[in-house]
């Protein structure tokens, strides 16, 4: 009996390496990087809420372009002592610290809680959790990566930590 004859076709797979904590491939942070859609907490869409998101953001936030989103994961640097406006998701997500440590603080049964997270730590949070990140002294670098593609993330931004025109 004669095999069938299985043709494989192969193709070579570019392996790129890169060090989340080297300054390359970081780019100051809009919003739409962060999240294709930003909801503004008492209504409407971030872009027309009463503050201002370029001067929040900019030069306290940066986006990773070497982190593949296909994989569903950002990678977000933030500045010393910075704290990202408050927001929640509508998927849950989890938080992976490479450099640097953050607070975190989120409320828990109608009271605010809070925890540090370092390196090599991580932190999981439930879709509708409000919560703030506040970077240490050296800053933070971490990933975020979600429940289901960016694509079906949103981001809802509460009024506080933002910087007002």
């Amino acid at each position: 009996m004669t095999r069938p004859t299985v043709l494989r076709q192969t193709s070579i797979m570019a392996i790129e390496h890169y060090d989340l904590l080297s300054d390359e491939g970081w780019a100051d942070a809009s919003a739409e990087q962060i999240s294709r859609v930003n909801l503004w907490n008492a209504g409407g869409v971030l872009a027309d809420a009463p503050v201002d998101v370029e001067r929040t953001l900019k030069g306290n936030v940066w986006v990773s372009s070497k982190v593949d989103t296909s994989f569903h994961l950002n990678g977000i640097r933030l500045a010393p002592s910075y704290s990202l406006p408050r927001r929640h998701s509508n998927l849950d997500g989890q938080v992976i610290v490479f450099g640097g440590q953050f607070t975190i603080t989120w409320d828990e049964d109608g009271a605010e809680a809070s925890r540090t997270i370092g390196p090599g730590e991580f932190w999981t949070i439930t879709a509708g959790t409000p919560h703030v990140l506040t970077a240490g002294a050296e800053g933070v670098t971490f990933l975020e990566t979600w429940s289901e593609p960016l694509a079906n993330l949103e981001i809802t931004w509460h009024e506080t930590g933002w910087v007002h025109p």
